[in-house]
């Protein structure tokens, strides 16, 4: 009698349990459909939120500025686009700031009349400076850096004059660049490995480069190879086409020389300076242009001077000059490199190396105050169209030179 109670027990509790599942289910479908008939007031609430955040309805937008002046619309506010007409051929080469007819009624002294004289306003062409017949884009880098087309930039003069320096070939219609220079006829690439056997080229701490007197920019065209970007510059003197050609194959140049007026560069700007026979007197002018390299080098930068006056006493032949005024050169040089605290780190073969201190503090040759005296220095900063004014350089090594 037991066993039977107890079965029919079980069976009521199924019974019971199943009414309440199917209660719920039925329960919850006529709440949902309660719900989304509208008449449910969450439901309204989430449709109205739903609607405020609806991406697809957007408020009139309106893209006009509203910093205009009142009453003025905004086709008035755009200035109308200037048109210029192509110059006369004769124009091709013509650099504004750079024309050698004005240059030439400047004074020699100092480069002056290498450096820019831009023209008075009436003087000043509106027009647009027709490119060389028959010009084409530049080939892509790299092979930019060993060709360039002849239509581009059509001097061949280079090819004669520079022909056993390796600096420039006429082939055809192209240009190519053997990678030579007049103190690396050989090549930069091998060049290079000369200074990188002193200088620490590949472990990054020389990442930028001045190059002084460029050519036609081989130094700076093989360095970016070694990670190292070159600015490099050169007058615009019986070489015209050099700077041209160093554009066309993608090297950084300007059209420059030191001068009367500074670099246009801030100061501590580069991690290495260099001068491959680049003709400039760095012994003139009481250091004027050593100290302007000095101004553009960062601490524990590097200075290579290649070509006269380095080992003069096996080559002063060959460079057509008196034994005593190549060491009077090369003792200046030297003596101005010390008063700036330099140290000569290498001279091999027509090359030297100097190295710029960290801390001139510890300059051995301002330890005597009595014999050197520092002068009170302007802003390193302010070089645009700035001219040199010795008085105002960081070093004097003559009373004469110093400010009171």
């Amino acid at each position: 009698m037991a066993v039977k109670a107890s079965s029919v027990d079980n069976r009521t509790r199924s019974t019971v349990s199943l009414c309440i599942v199917i209660g719920m289910c039925c329960f919850f479908y006529i709440l949902g459909a309660w719900q989304k008939s509208g008449f449910g007031k969450g439901d309204s609430i989430a449709l109205e939120i739903t609607k405020r955040t609806d991406c697809t309805v957007l408020p009139n937008l309106s893209f006009d500025t509203h910093h205009s002046k009142a009453g003025s619309s905004s086709s008035d506010l755009v200035s109308p686009v200037k048109k210029f007409k192509p110059c006369p051929d004769r124009y091709t080469d013509y650099t504004p700031c750079q024309d050698q007819n004005r240059a030439m009624k400047f004074p020699r002294e100092n480069m002056n009349y290498r450096e820019r004289h831009c023209p008075p306003q009436k003087e000043k062409l509106h027009c647009l400076i027709p490119p060389p017949k028959g010009y084409v884009a530049p080939f892509p880098w790299p092979k930019s850096r060993d060709y360039v087309p002849f239509a581009n930039c059509p001097y061949k003069s280079l090819t004669v004059e520079k022909a056993i320096q390796n600096w420039v070939q006429y082939e055809g219609n192209v240009f190519r660049f053997p990678g030579g220079g007049t103190q690396f006829p050989q090549g930069a690439d091998k060049y290079i490995d000369q200074l990188a056997s002193v200088i620490p080229i590949a472990n990054g701490t020389v990442r930028t480069a001045l190059d002084t007197g460029c050519g036609v920019a081989s130094w700076g065209a093989y360095l970016l190879k070694r990670n190292v970007l070159a600015m490099s510059f050169a007058p615009r003197d019986s070489h015209e086409a050099q700077v041209q050609f160093a554009l066309e194959r993608g090297v950084p140049a300007v059209i420059g020389v030191l001068g009367t007026i500074k670099l246009p560069y801030p100061s501590r700007a580069f991690d290495m300076a260099h001068c491959s026979r680049c003709l400039i007197p760095w012994g003139a002018n009481d250091g004027m242009y050593l100290m302007e390299v000095d101004r553009v080098l960062r601490p524990g930068g590097y200075w290579v001077l290649s070509g006269p006056p380095i080992n003069w006493k096996v080559n002063y032949k060959g460079w057509q000059r008196t034994k005593k005024d190549l060491e009077a050169e090369q003792n200046r040089i030297e003596e101005i490199a010390d008063l700036l605290c330099w140290e000569k780190v290498s001279e091999k073969d027509e090359m030297a190396i100097w190295r710029k201190r960290v801390n001139t503090e510890s300059c051995p040759s301002r330890q005597d105050v009595s014999t050197v005296q520092m002068c009170e220095s302007t802003n390193p900063d302010d070089v645009w169209y700035a001219i040199h004014v010795q008085e105002d350089e960081g070093l004097c090594d003559t009373p004469s030179r110093c400010k009171r």
